[in-house]
């Protein structure tokens, strides 16, 4: 049996009994340990080491961690943090600890800072004035409390800002609710449907017919004033609130009386003297003297 050869049954080596690993595959636990290595990610990749060129502004992050509208607000906030006596305020720890909020921004806004330094500098003059010895001459008059204006603009500062909170929970419209908005037609006088020519003139077309059965044929001159029958329809209107219209030709037989009462019609509803109304489409057409406020 020659070196190469295996007997039928003999244990295969080692090399044919494990699959071989694929070298170009990464191990599970080698990328754990590439991403715990990794301080950031680009990409989805992880990025071992920084970039020999990269540059961060020196504003790229900012944190705010509490806001304020201004120094009194500042000054409120470090007092009733630290739960301070409002009416006995230590001077000393809260002068400090102003300065070293202002000292902040004014390295990142300078403008805002200087709102900050008129109160420090009230602060500081206070704290000072604390620390002179009381004099005992009785021709100086005792100035009280040197705390005493600080602490009356803070509880009205206070009482200020409570009451904005307290507006701010109401409801509010526009951000709370909607006020419906629907179209009211304000007025006094009654407002009636138009008349439109084509109903007047159906109107008018039915007196003319009647007038038509009650003509007479006889031939003779006769004298018709507009202005007679004008002031003829007024004394008519004048007793009554509303005629209907075809009362107002009612005694006037021949068509050419008609025709000049209806005309003088006209010539009144022209000089806005009497109105026109109709209270439905197809109803009967009504004529009463124009409204004139009081």
């Amino acid at each position: 049996m020659t070196p190469h050869q295996a007997t039928p049954g003999a244990a295969a080596p080692a090399a044919l009994a494990e699959p071989k690993q694929d070298a170009g595959a990464p191990d599970a636990a080698a990328l754990d340990d590439v991403a715990a290595a990794a301080i950031a990610r680009l990409y989805g990749e992880p990025l071992l080491r920084m970039p020999n060129d990269l540059y961060i502004p020196p504003d790229a992050l900012e944190v705010f961690l509490d806001a304020f509208e201004g120094p009194l607000d500042l000054l409120l906030y470090l007092i009733r943090k630290q739960n301070f006596n409002i009416l006995d305020i230590p001077m000393a720890q809260v002068t400090l600890q102003y300065l070293d909020y202002v000292e902040q921004i004014r390295q990142s806004n300078l403008e805002l800072a200087a709102e900050y330094l008129l109160m420090a500098a009230m602060l500081i003059e206070i704290k000072s004035r604390m620390l002179l010895p009381k004099r005992q001459d009785d021709l100086v008059e005792d100035v009280g409390d040197p705390r005493a204006e600080l602490v009356r603009r803070l509880l009205e500062y206070e009482q200020i800002k409570l009451a904005a909170v307290q507006l701010g929970t109401l409801p509010q419209e526009g951000r709370d609710f909607q006020r419906p908005a629907l179209p009211v037609e304000q007025g006094l006088a009654p407002l009636l449907p138009q008349v439109e020519p084509h109903d007047l003139q159906r109107a008018w077309l039915d007196v003319l017919r009647r007038a038509k059965l009650t003509q007479h044929h006889r031939i003779g001159r006769q004298e018709l004033s507009v202005r007679e029958h004008m002031s003829a329809i007024l004394r008519t209107l004048q007793s009554q609130r509303f005629v209907e219209f075809g009362e107002l030709f009612a005694g006037h037989a021949s068509v050419p009386i008609v025709v000049v009462h209806f005309v003088a019609l006209l010539e009144l509803a022209k000089e806005t003297l009497v109105e026109i109304t109709q209270a439905e489409p197809f109803a009967p057409i009504y004529v009463r003297l124009a409204y004139s406020p009081a």
